[in-house]
């Protein structure tokens, strides 16, 4: 029999004021579902078409590189790797290792000169995800990090809270602290802000600063915007012009006090454009920028394991020329292959990367 004793605290949702709140949200809600929101990602993503996939600033190399890579497992996925290089900001030797499923991401990797970066995710829920990345460099070089970050990814929104060397050892709040939230608003339209508190130390008051941002995506364009505090100005534009040709352009203006006795702005900006082909066993990447630097990229797969990478750039204004060539061998064996047949109607893990 069930009990007619209402509980202690059932006063707190059986009155007026609680069920006029709780029906405004739930129209709320049901206004939003009716919309059709997506989820928009992450703020760190909102132009990478550009920035990521087309532009090749963020590949570029110079010198000679090999990377030699065993999988052992592909659910749970498994491999390690070896690369051997030769160059400019390249070390000559590192190892690394990575194992992932669906609940979990690790990845570590060291190099000859005893440099260690590690990363370790954990996927709580399929909207919660903890991620955190250590650093540790030998001798006095400062270069030690720690970072942790926690992300929320709802049905049309993304929340993610990130803290950078946090300490209280001095006796206070120091570090780096980072939120953004980015919502969608309408099917194409998303928007949303960065806020960052930071404080080197104790005897260095804290510095706060916020940063806006958008991102319209239609059926075959994209175009992004980040206002920040500083008074930078970031615009990037993605449009896809075929099956096998994407193009975009990233532009980035500065505007900050000159610092001269008179005052004034000093005004400074740089504009990228940018194309990628994707051929039947190759990819090919180009980009010019408004101070005159010309790369391109070339990756070509000369057999099924094997991977060809050229890269070359030159810069127009100091006069200087960069190329860089490497080659990457994926190495499996029987068993593996068997494994991947197998799973060949099954779909792979969802690594929280």
């Amino acid at each position: 029999m069930a009990s007619t004793v209402d509980a202690p605290l059932a006063f707190l949702h059986k009155n007026p004021v609680f069920s006029g709140l709780s029906d405004v949200y739930n129209a709320f809600q049901e206004r939003r579902e009716r919309l059709g929101l997506s989820n928009p990602g992450v703020v760190e993503n909102i132009a990478k078409e550009v920035q990521r996939d087309v532009l090749t600033t963020n590949l570029m190399f110079s010198g000679l590189r090999a990377d030699l890579t065993k999988a052992f497992s592909f659910n749970p996925l498994f491999q390690v790797s070896h690369q051997f290089a030769m160059g400019e900001r390249l070390s000559p030797y590192t190892f690394a290792a990575l194992y992932g499923t669906s609940k979990v991401f690790a990845q570590g990797n060291i190099d000859d000169q005893g440099a260690l970066s590690a990363s370790f995710n954990w996927r709580w829920s399929n909207a919660f995800t903890t991620k955190s990345r250590f650093q540790i460099a030998p001798g006095a070089t400062g270069q030690d990090m720690a970072q942790f970050e926690n992300e929320y990814l709802g049905n049309d929104f993304t929340a993610t809270l990130k803290a950078l060397n946090p300490s209280y050892l001095e006796g206070g709040l120091t570090g780096i602290f980072i939120g953004q939230y980015l919502q969608s608003v309408t099917p194409k339209l998303a928007v949303g802000l960065e806020a960052v508190w930071q404080r080197a130390g104790l005897t260095q008051g804290p510095d706060t600063a916020v940063s806006y941002v958008a991102r319209y995506k239609a059926e075959n364009f994209i175009a992004s915007a980040q206002l920040q505090a500083q008074g930078a100005l970031n615009a990037s534009y993605w449009q896809r012009l075929s099956d096998k040709v994407q193009a975009g352009v990233d532009m980035t203006l500065s505007v900050a006090p000159s610092g001269a006795m008179m005052g004034g702005l000093t005004k400074e900006g740089i504009t990228t454009f940018g194309a990628k082909y994707d051929f039947r066993m190759s990819t090919f990447r180009a980009q010019i920028d408004s101070k005159g630097k010309l790369s391109c990229l070339l990756e070509k797969r000369v057999a099924a394991p094997v991977m060809m990478t050229f890269a070359a750039d030159v810069d127009h204004t100091t006069q200087q020329a960069k190329i860089g060539v490497g080659i990457s061998i994926e190495a499996g064996g029987e068993e593996l292959q068997e494994q991947q047949d197998v799973m060949g109607a099954q779909p792979p893990p969802n690594i929280p990367f």
